[in-house]
């Protein structure tokens, strides 16, 4: 009793806490005012998808951070040589302005005089670049007299995260003097730095201020005595002769403004140095009084004046041909600092605020739906017992709630949708308990003890399916994007929160109400017990049993077969209708009140886009574009993400009216990155539902489940090429989803099999297989009625962002369940014959099989 109470204890305090966490985001104003700020504050973000913004991706240039660096140390190691009189010859591709050649491959080449320096070469590297946490930054190489120098492997690594990490800093500082509500700045991958907006529906500003480095940097005109000279323009064209050498930073500068000149009345940028640059700015102009001073920013001379006089207190002024918006922009960036290395947008996606209200609209409308059919049959189904997993079900969703709640995660559309195949998932659960109770119900057991064998044969099963599930979401979150990790983590947490829910919670519930309402005799609470499993879909189960599945064998494999060739024949040709997260290019939905679609066709081809393809979607004057990857001298990405900032400007020119409700700008190297990462994610959890099986199961067990998932997989493919649903992130987490529902089906049936041929190893395979399919029966359809009830709802009213996952999932369950009954079986049952020909057992012997057996050895 004491054990009861504790654990009961237990359960409700996980689920107090769950229902704490969650409660913030449907509090009313009111009571918050009540509550502390910081519990009030812990509620769920909306994705931009829901509440309407931008998100941008950006690619940092690593190949410029190497080059600066490596010309940087190169140069000092040259002239080092030069000071000991060590003579050295470039190489025949050398560049005149520099002593020596840097090839692509991010080398420094250069050929000694005499092979006696070599020692001498490689002291000097390593004293100059001596690094605190390698040896050196330099790695020399020396072959035949000629020497190469390389940045080393383990510096770059540290280079570029420090860049990184300094990059985020200026970028989020830029975006925080902007005034937007509350931007995301986070570093992703190894190079790239994700900047999310809510609420902003056009990032074409903020674009120009993440695009400029702003690294500015003063420069001595060159005079005679200037060693290495280097040719810089300004905006007009004309050519300016600076010295190399940098004679002051731009990091010094410590506050600017855009301003109007007090002397001139144009727009000027004004500075002021730190008390270090102030010094030094004093002595350069001191000692330089009659020399041209040149600043340089982002390669481009801004301005470069006479220095008449010195100039002290570290103030300066930068006149230029600016505007006053670009004046303040130039000076908000020299405000936040120089970007360490350029930044390239590599993806864009952006949502309207009104785009992102119908998504929550619709989102939510189907969601709910969804619920209220599957908690409807759950209830039709098994009465009193299916109210109470009904209930479970509901805490099991505010455990979700809860749980993304304290981890702080973003509630995107793919999110509610993981949402409502969590919980059509989740029922399985129930399902499988309560027909295992049934089951031994019928087998005359007691009520409470009918419960107990139920729930103890149903949890492994239960363990078994879920955790070859969460094999296949646990690559969503590895390889997905922002909005794929949001539907994986959503599921995961979904599958692990039904487990608790549906194991502890259901059966400690069971259990009460047993013992409050069955308090007769053993035989009165068995019958009672039976009584309220035998609804009408319940009894019409059973007389669905006794069917040989096995007995069309050949016909149901083939006919599977033809439908795998005929799918890949549709991928073959014509082919799926690929989106832009894989083929690259520029996706925009927008909606042109004053252009009909002639128009606007030419108001498109006039400005030189005539590779947008238009199409009329949805709504009248509601249109679709796409525009392909396109190539302007190997500058891809910003090329596109010009042209979809020109093509906006060309449209918004002809209607001043026309609202961008979605953007998606995707370049080559995300969606490279996409096609393969996809590939990668099928195969790794292909073969780690494989490696799973074959630990849980015996090898033509496995063998039989993962061909029938395959088959599966190839037919949806297939119903992409034939409907034309658009391919893209959202539908390859489809056919993940489908991989682990998939698998968590036939992980049932499998199990039951296993279960079976322990009982009587001699019974016919077939009897033994058929037997199992047909007690499962009941448990598979239903399982498929419950999900189908919790999709269908997000497949019809969902919308065009949830159609590629929605309807193929919709089919997925339709020929998962069929193969799960036909093709499983007939894979197993041949492998099994096989196995038998070849005089070997069904199951591997258990442990205390082999106990007992080696306790007849004398």
């Amino acid at each position: 009793m004491a054990r009861f109470s504790f654990r009961g204890v237990v359960y409700v305090l996980i689920v107090m806490l769950g229902l704490l966490s969650a409660a913030p985001n449907i509090l009313p104003q009111s009571v918050k005012q009540q509550l502390p700020t910081w519990y009030t504050t812990s509620t769920l973000s909306l994705g931009l998808d829901l509440q309407g913004g931008s998100h941008l991706l950006l690619a940092a240039d690593t190949n410029a951070l190497f080059a600066k660096q490596l010309n940087s140390f190169s140069s000092d190691v040259l002239s080092e040589l030069r000071s000991q009189n060590v003579r050295y010859t470039r190489t025949p591709h050398s560049l005149s302005s520099k002593a020596s050649s840097e090839d692509s491959a991010g080398r420094v080449v250069f050929t000694l005089r005499s092979a006696d320096d070599a020692r001498k070469v490689k002291d000097i590297a390593y004293q100059i670049s001596a690094q605190p946490n390698t040896a050196s930054a330099l790695d020399v190489a020396i072959k035949q007299n000629t020497v190469t120098l390389t940045l080393d492997e383990l510096y770059t690594e540290e280079l570029v995260k420090d860049t990184l990490n300094r990059s985020v800093e200026v970028v989020r500082k830029r975006l925080n003097e902007t005034g937007l509500t509350e931007p995301s700045v986070t570093l992703q991958g190894k190079d790239a730095i994700l900047v999310q907006m809510p609420g902003m529906s056009d990032p074409t500003q903020v674009k120009k201020l993440l695009g400029t480095t702003a690294q500015m940097t003063f420069h001595w005109a060159a005079n005679s005595q200037s060693e290495q000279v280097m040719n810089k323009q300004d905006v007009a064209g004309n050519t300016y002769q600076l010295e190399q050498k940098v004679a002051l930073e731009g990091e010094h500068i410590t506050d600017a403004a855009g301003v109007l000149s007090s002397e001139t009345g144009q727009p000027v940028v004004t500075f002021r140095l730190d008390s270090a640059g102030a010094k030094q700015f004093a002595t350069m102009t001191r000692d330089n009084i009659g020399r041209v001073l040149a600043i340089v920013l982002d390669d481009k001379v801004v301005t470069a004046p006479v220095i008449n006089s010195v100039i002290p207190g570290g103030r300066g002024e930068i006149t230029g041909n600016f505007t006053l918006p670009e004046a303040g922009n130039t000076a908000l960036m020299l405000r936040t600092g120089a970007l360490p290395v350029p930044l390239t947008i590599i993806e864009e996606r952006t949502v309207g605020p009104d785009l992102g209200s119908d998504a929550i609209q619709t989102g939510v409308q189907s969601g709910v739906a969804g619920a209220l059919l599957v908690l409807a049959f759950m209830v039709a189904i098994y009465g009193r017992w299916g109210a109470i997993a009904s209930f479970a079900l509901c805490i099991n969703m505010v455990l979700v709630f809860g749980a993304l709640t304290l981890f702080g995660a973003t509630l995107t559309l793919p999110g509610i949708a993981g949402l409502i195949l969590t919980m059509g998932m989740a029922v399985d659960a129930n399902i499988l308990i309560n027909e295992r109770i049934r089951e031994e119900s019928k087998k005359g057991r007691p009520a409470a003890r009918a419960i107990d064998v139920g729930f103890d044969k149903a949890f492994a099963t239960i363990v078994d399916s879920n955790f070859t599930t969460l094999i296949a979401v646990s690559l969503l979150f590895m390889f997905g994007s922002g909005p794929i990790k949001g539907f994986a983590i959503t599921i995961a947490l979904g599958l692990v929160s039904s487990v608790f829910t549906a194991v502890a919670l259901t059966k400690v519930l069971m259990l009460k109400v047993v013992k409050s309402k069955h308090r007769n005799t053993r035989d009165r609470t068995q019958q009672r017990l039976y009584l309220r499993f035998s609804s009408p879909l319940l009894r019409l189960s059973d007389k669905l049993s006794g069917i040989d599945f096995l007995a069309k064998r050949k016909i149901a494999l083939a006919i599977s077969v033809v439908l795998t060739v005929l799918s890949i024949g549709l991928f073959a040709k014509p082919g799926l209708h690929y989106g832009v997260d894989f083929t690259g290019g520029t996706m925009i939905e927008l909606t042109a009140p004053a252009l009909s679609t002639d128009e606007l066709r030419n108001v498109i081809e006039s400005n030189g886009f005539d590779q947008v393809a238009i199409q009329e979607y949805g709504n009248e004057h509601h249109y679709l574009l796409r525009a392909p990857v396109l190539d302007s001298n190997g500058e891809l990405e910003n090329s596109n993400a010009k042209q979809t900032d020109a093509l906006k400007r060309a449209i918004s020119q002809a209607d001043d009216t026309v609202s961008f409700d979605k953007i998606d700008m995707v370049g080559p190297k995300v969606s490279g990155g996409f096609a393969e990462l996809s590939i990668l994610a099928l195969l790794i959890a292909g073969g780690g539902m494989l490696v799973y099986l074959w630990a849980r199961f015996e090898a033509h067990f496995a063998t039989a489940a993962l061909l029938t998932v395959l088959l599966d997989l190839t037919k949806t493919v297939g119903f992409f090429a034939l409907t034309g649903i658009e391919f893209n992130l959202t539908a390859v987490a489809a056919l993940l989803a489908l991989i682990g529902y998939s698998i968590n089906d036939k992980v049932v049936v499998l199990d039951r099999i296993r279960e079976l041929l322990r009982l009587d190893p001699a019974k016919p395979l077939a009897n033994t297989i058929n037997e199992a399919v047909n007690s499962t029966l009941s448990r598979t359809v239903f399982t498929s009625v419950t999900t189908l009830l919790a999709l269908l709802p997000m497949a019809i009213f969902g919308g065009d962002a949830v159609e590629s996952f929605a309807v193929p999932m919709v089919f997925a369950v339709v020929v998962g369940t069929s193969s799960t009954l036909f093709i499983t079986s007939t894979l197993l049952y041949l492998l099994g014959s096989r196995r038998e020909r070849q005089g070997k057992a069904q199951l591997k012997p258990t442990a205390e099989e082999i106990k007992a057996s080696l306790s007849h050895i004398p």
